[in-house]
């Protein structure tokens, strides 16, 4: 498959396309006319909802559960059927329609992970709208920037969102954005949670609940596959954030594809990715994804830890009879620490799960151990990036599963023909470590551009390597064609003239048997230009002395790397700081160890952790200067 993905890329992705159900068949499975701008089924003519929805309704599977709502922060459990989904998405889409929402225009949609969020997106696929969902909570001003980029007729939101201790209060955000940003969206729609009910503004804002019910359902717009079906915003180098379009034809083929032949599920199975319709995991694997394989998705508003337990997730599984659990390895690593022991796996039936995956960040050999020994079910660490929408490489659960190799992403995906180049664009032996780089063109359902910027698309991704798309992640493929994803390229860190991996030495730190999570960057140094520096958080009840601890770490770098990793430095800190989809955020704990000022991201999890890193590193001797915003 992957060979001849390769090969005949065209006849490998029109036989994919059978899967997908189009008004109009494409003239021309690969356009390749106007590169680096590839075009995937030209002028064929789908709709993404009808895919989703409808076509399964049509099929007789209207009684069968969409969607599965489960919430231990309001506790509440809510099954939707297909028929009932078909129903409130037309009408949804059919509010948006009667205030003028068609075909290219775009909503930008603020909402927390209620099933509203989904019928919201579904809604605008319909209607051949352009959505972009912002991740509830961002920051108003992050959240102006994204109104200003992407100029919404009409903004989606909810009165609140739920965290375990507190209600976020998303309409005064909105609104404060709203102020700040120059394009005003003509209206917006506020579905009112009991939570926490939200003061509408006269003229301009609309209850969900009202819109509704005075609208008429809309039926599908059929668009072109090389129409944009959203935007999805990420950080930039820059501070301005960039737009990653996907478009509708190559994303519908590509997820129903690799439902199949990845994640190895079928229609009607349930599925479950446990993130958050803010990210691109939430696109494409809670939304789309299974909804376009005809699964039963789980929209989990919770946390894996918190939510009143460790055990939420093993009870979410056997509660709905999962099969499939797609999930972050800080995921994981969180619950590990809570229960080294796995102590609240015995408690639930978890004989439904055939297979975890593992995805968003680098998954460390240690966590993968432990899933492995405590679910008995095979675990599937996988690369993949908000601008690829789908896995770069992984193991293909639904065609054939390769031997694991701990801390390898194993194979690249039917499509991604993936190399390991240097800084003179050349490629390095097997083995060596050098820049991940994919060859063009992309398969269907990577971003075709960025939102009104195709200059920036270029600069940003293809100049420095042409004729390959730079991943901006760095690692090696070994003798097998296993690739190993190892850090982002500015996490390898220069040390005395030898180029080291920050994600093999942490690989190293979290075998130890006390630590859970922990992380390793590089802090500037007069000699050798880069050291390593070690942060390590503890697992749950580990009471001896951290001194040990360090010193135990120190040694095991040294005989697993090497004295050339000059590995020499560590503290123990409660918690490190993450982005809301948990990656750490490795760069601003650099900056804050190297006196530099900092800005906390806009998807960082809780900006207090970063004074906590602050002062930590002070009391090393690091951080001379704690200036930060």
């Amino acid at each position: 498959m992957y060979a001849r993905s390769l090969a005949d890329p065209s006849g490998f992705w029109d036989d994919a396309a059978q899967g997908i159900s189009w008004y109009k068949p494409c003239s021309r499975v690969l356009d390749d006319d106007n590169t680096p701008f590839y075009r995937w089924f030209v002028n064929g003519e789908l709709n993404t909802c009808y895919n989703a929805v409808d076509r399964h309704v049509e099929a007789g599977l209207g009684g069968q559960p969409a969607i599965i709502y489960d919430s231990p922060v309001t506790d509440v459990v809510q099954t939707i059927t297909y028929a009932e989904l078909q129903d409130l998405v037309a009408r949804f889409a059919g509010a948006l329609r009667a205030r003028g929402v068609g075909k290219g225009d775009r909503v930008l949609l603020y909402m927390p992970m209620i099933p509203q969020s989904v019928i919201a997106m579904l809604a605008c696929a319909r209607l051949g709208a352009v959505h972009s969902v912002v991740f509830g909570g961002f920051a108003p001003q992050e959240l102006a920037v994204r109104i200003d980029d992407a100029k919404p007729k009409a903004i989606v939101s909810a009165s609140c969102g739920i965290e375990p201790n507190r209600v976020v209060k998303y309409k005064p955000m909105l609104d404060a954005a709203i102020e700040q940003s120059a394009h005003k969206p003509d209206f917006v729609i506020v579905y009112q949670r009991p939570q926490e009910r939200a003061a509408l503004v006269d003229r301009r804002d609309i209850d969900w609940r009202e819109a509704v019910a005075a609208a008429e359902p809309a039926a599908c717009v059929p668009v072109k596959a090389t129409d944009p079906l959203y935007i999805l915003y990420t950080s930039g180098t820059t501070g301005q954030p960039k737009g990653v379009v996907r478009d509708n034809g190559g994303h519908a083929v590509a997820l129903r594809w690799s439902m199949e032949c990845f994640y190895g599920v079928q229609s009607g199975e349930v599925f479950w990715a446990a993130s958050d319709v803010g990210w691109v995991v939430g696109h494409s694997y809670i939304v789309y994804g299974p909804l376009l394989a005809g699964c039963t998705t789980v929209v989990f508003e919770g946390k894996p830890v918190g939510t009143p337990d460790a055990g939420t997730f093993w009870r979410v599984i056997a509660q709905h009879k999962v099969t499939t659990l797609f999930t972050a390895p800080t995921a994981v690593r969180a619950i590990k620490r809570e229960d080294p022991h796995g102590s609240q796996l015995t408690k639930y039936d978890l004989s439904h799960l055939r297979a975890l995956f593992l995805a968003g960040e680098r998954s460390d050999p240690e966590t993968l151990h432990w899933a492995e020994d405590h679910l008995k079910v095979p675990v599937i660490d996988h690369w993949w990036q908000t601008e690829t929408g789908w896995a770069i490489a992984g193991n293909p659960f639904g065609v054939y599963l390769f031997p694991v190799k701990h801390g390898s992403a194993t194979r690249a995906m039917p499509g991604w023909d993936v190399r390991v180049l240097n800084r003179e664009q050349k490629e390095v032996p097997r083995g060596d470590i050098g820049t991940l780089c994919v060859k063009l063109p992309l398969p269907p359902g990577a971003f075709p551009t960025l939102w009104n910027a195709d200059e920036r698309f270029k600069k940003s991704y293809l100049y420095e390597y042409p004729g390959f798309y730079q991943t901006g992640d760095a690692g090696f493929i070994d003798e097998d064609g296993y690739v190993h994803v190892m850090a982002r390229t500015d996490d390898i860190i220069n040390v005395a003239g030898h180029r080291l991996s920050t994600g093999a030495m942490e690989e190293v730190l979290a075998s130890h048997k006390d630590v859970a999570e922990c992380a390793v960057i590089g802090v500037a140094d007069g000699l050798k230009g880069q050291v390593p520096l070690g942060f390590l958080c503890l697992n749950a009840g580990v009471d001896r002395p951290h001194e040990d601890i360090l010193n135990e770490v120190v040694q095991l770098v040294r005989e697993r790397i090497g004295p050339v990793a000059d590995f020499k430095r560590a503290l123990v800190v409660q918690r490190l700081p993450k982005t809301r989809s948990g990656k750490i955020l490795r760069g601003t704990m650099q900056k804050i160890a190297d006196g530099q000022v900092y800005k906390a991201p806009a998807t960082i999890e809780d900006p207090a952790v970063l004074p906590e890193i602050g002062r930590a590193l002070h009391g090393m001797g690091y951080s001379k200067s704690l200036t930060g915003t």
